[in-house]
């Protein structure tokens, strides 16, 4: 994870059927969007990445791209903190 004014970056490497290698890049681009993933997995539990997803949708839908993209980028923020194994570089 690397974090440059505000910005927080997420390095992810995945092998998937065509082969290792290849490289996700997602950011969360402030702390309000840390804080609003908190804030559904209170309410919400696991079910969290399936209401941010919800909400992507719903924005996407209005033809708001601005908050589409910013609860997609939740959604998949979500995604990685659920998973059960270290992602990226492990120190």
């Amino acid at each position: 994870m690397f974090s440059h004014s505000g910005m927080v970056l997420v390095w992810l490497s995945a092998t998937h059927e065509k082969g290792p290698g290849l490289e996700e890049i997602f950011y969360i681009a402030d702390r309000n969007s840390v804080d609003r993933a908190e804030e559904l997995v209170r309410q919400f539990g696991m079910q969290a990445i399936d209401e941010a997803a919800a909400r992507s949708r719903h924005y996407r839908e209005l033809g708001n791209a601005i908050r589409f993209c910013e609860w997609r980028q939740i959604e998949r923020f979500l995604s990685v903190l659920a998973l059960d194994m270290a992602v990226g570089t492990v120190h």
